[in-house]
């Protein structure tokens, strides 16, 4: 009697813990926000650039969803300070993405970002972007 008391109760915990996920993803009129948003939130499935440091550069960012830029502009060409990468993984999907010191993907590769990864501040990339591309990988 005690195991199924035991079992209920990890089966009503287990049970709970799979629904709290699918209630926070619907949205409800009467909801309270937890916390302010992020200056710059990023949506999934896109890479963003930013100008200054730690992402809080004037001018907000550039952003790009999935698909190449060989040619940054010129407010963007080689002023990108922070970067940050929220690609869609899975199966088969270029999800990386290599930042080219020049346009059309030339020159060294200033920096590679993998899926979910930002980057305030580094020396090596700071404004050395010319275009970008997505990749399997770094």
């Amino acid at each position: 009697m005690r195991q199924l008391a035991l079992k209920s109760a990890l089966f009503a915990a287990a049970f709970a813990a799979a629904l709290v996920p699918a209630a926070q993803a619907v949205p409800v009129s009467h909801a309270t926000p937890v916390a302010a948003p992020a200056v710059h939130a990023v949506p999934p499935g896109q890479v963003y650039f930013w100008p200054g440091p730690d992402q809080m550069g004037d001018g907000g960012a550039w952003a790009y969803e999935p698909g190449d830029d060989h040619w940054w502009e010129g407010d963007m060409f080689k002023h990108d300070s922070s970067w940050a990468n929220h690609g869609i993984s899975g199966p088969g999907v270029k999800d990386h993405v290599k930042v080219y010191q020049g346009r059309e993907l030339l020159g060294r590769v200033t920096i590679c970002l993998a899926p979910g990864q930002e980057v305030g501040y580094d020396r090596g990339a700071n404004d050395q972007g010319g275009s970008h591309t997505w990749t399997s990988g770094c």
